[in-house]
């Protein structure tokens, strides 16, 4: 296979990109050749969304043109509004996101390539409010309006979720979360994305076709798993005992390790951190400590770092987000790298079709029914 001993197409190079690079020495990320860490600094999620769609961080009036679009963006139709409500209460919320995708592209079909940026913004701008809408309409039997006028993606959603704008401080910790889980290369839900697209099939499919690889636990879904630990102890010294008898039976802890970086994984000290200070704020003296004290368990018997979902968890837990609807966040989040990688892939459009190594069984000759055993 190419030399591709651990398989999975892993150390394989698929194709040529200029939007990402992903732990080129082991560790490092960076969207268009900025650092990550400076755009966590410094950016805000939908100047990042510009620079992953057009290339370039926006001007203060490109800026301001772009925020005022997606805020225009964010109404649903009625028709896609009464598909949200027919979809069951106890479905996987990815399964949400993923209808919600398919149906809007049946009522705003994309038609044109030339289109492919109106289409972008407008899931970019509707993810929030097709995923909260139905969320509230189950959860507390609530019709919402969900063309709020939040600057941010990040205060929309906080918006629709609690009926009420967010602190700075939740607004701008979910807004940075978005900036880091915006894109990733080639990971498994963007090369999907990029096979579709590579067929000619419409924006939709490719972004559904997405959807439905991030659904996947070995892809998505690790902060959910994450949360789950972490509530289970009521103390570091329990953690700590707990973890290390899991790993004793070989159970998968999730939220460690990552197949790409090899020392560490770079989006997670800047989690840390904002976990830190939200749990400051809300008093805790249990879910951040006992997240410290897995993580080092981790480290000091697998020697397996913490990677991105880990202290999302307990981040998005301190402001109020359901488990159930931290997955789905990543959707809001990587729409931009997967509309990117869309572009660039329409752009010097190539099928995607790899060979595969037969393991079969060599030809056989054809025998007649009567004379089979």
């Amino acid at each position: 296979m190419n030399g591709n001993k651990t398989g999975g197409l892993a150390g394989i190079i698929a194709g040529r990109s200029e939007i990402c690079t992903v732990g080129l020495q082991g560790e490092g990320l960076t969207y268009r050749g900025y650092d990550i860490y400076d755009l966590a600094d410094n950016a805000c999620f939908e100047e990042v969304a510009h620079l992953l769609h057009h290339g370039h961080l926006p001007n203060a009036r490109e800026l301001s043109d772009y925020r005022d679009r997606l805020r225009s963006l964010r109404a649903l139709p009625g028709a896609l509004r009464q598909a949200l409500e027919a979809i069951p209460a106890d479905t996987h919320p990815m399964d949400v996101m993923r209808t919600g995708c398919s149906v809007l592209g049946n009522l705003e079909p994309e038609g044109d390539f030339a289109a492919q940026r109106d289409v972008a913004d407008r899931l970019l701008a509707a993810f929030p409010s097709m995923l909260l809408y139905w969320h509230r309409f189950h959860a507390d039997g609530k019709r919402i309006d969900t063309a709020t006028e939040d600057d941010s993606v990040a205060g929309h959603f906080l918006h629709l979720l609690h009926d009420a704008p967010p602190s700075e401080l939740h607004r701008r910790t979910l807004d940075i979360s978005l900036i880091l889980y915006a894109e990733h290369e080639f990971n498994a839900s963007t090369f999907t994305a990029r096979v579709i697209a590579a067929t000619l099939s419409d924006f939709h499919s490719a972004i559904t076709g997405a959807i439905g690889a991030l659904r996947g636990p070995l892809h998505g879904g690790a902060n959910e798993a994450a949360m789950e630990l972490i509530e289970r102890f009521d103390s570091p010294e329990a953690a700590e005992k707990g973890v290390r008898e899991m790993l004793a039976r070989r159970e998968l802890i999730m939220g460690f390790g990552h197949r790409v970086y090899t020392t560490s994984d770079p989006r997670n000290p800047v989690n840390k951190r904002m976990s830190k200070r939200l749990a400051e704020e809300a008093g805790d003296e249990r879910l951040y400590p006992v997240s410290e004290a897995i993580e080092r368990v981790m480290w000091e018997e697998k020697k397996l770092f913490a990677n991105a979902d880990f202290y999302s968890a307990s981040m998005y837990h301190f402001m109020g987000i359901p488990t159930y609807l931290f997955t789905p966040i990543f959707v809001c989040s990587r729409i931009t790298g997967w509309s990117a990688h869309v572009f660039e892939q329409r752009a010097d459009n190539k099928l995607i079709r790899p060979a595969a190594e037969y393991t079969g069984p060599s030809l056989r000759s054809w025998v007649p029914l009567a004379e089979r055993d």
